[in-house]
């Protein structure tokens, strides 16, 4: 099996590269976490990912197979999260603290700090009246702590 031990942005790829092949892995958040493991792509093409420690996926990353040559761009899978739309800058901190409190992962975009739809945060965001809707987006924490204990 092949093992892929770097990730390469699009614009960056080796020459030799750009010619080959392309196809797709699309993964959710918590598999772009995991720098070693199994990989399948959407085309069914299996290979290995040894990356170092520490690695986060993001659309757009790539993988260079040279048996078959094939260029594998990420893909962020959609997944079912809460959007909750802060009203005031002081709101910002107090939902981004709440959350965190619970250790719940967060990511923070623009206009929004968005979560994860999983058992109990939704109790957690009427319990402190966070205003919130339910989608289907990609979702990257905005950090994400290992090894953490009290």
């Amino acid at each position: 099996m092949i093992v892929v031990e770097q990730v390469f942005n699009i614009a960056d790829l080796p020459e030799e590269a750009r010619s080959y092949a392309r196809d797709t892995l699309t993964l959710g958040w918590e598999d772009r976490t995991h720098a070693r493991g199994r990989r399948r792509t959407d085309g069914g093409v299996e290979f290995a990912t040894s990356l170092p420690r520490g690695t986060v996926l993001r659309a757009g990353d790539c993988f260079v197979l040279d048996h078959p040559p094939l260029v594998v761009t990420v893909v962020e899978q959609p997944e079912p999260v809460f959007v909750i739309q802060p009203r005031a800058p002081a709101e910002w901190a107090l939902y981004a603290y709440h959350i965190g409190n619970r250790h719940q992962p967060l990511m923070i975009t623009g206009d929004a700090l968005v979560c994860p739809d999983l058992p109990g945060v939704e109790q957690l965001l009427e319990q402190h009246r966070m205003p919130y809707v339910r989608q289907l987006q990609a979702f990257t924490p905005a950090v994400l702590v290992a090894g953490h204990s009290h």
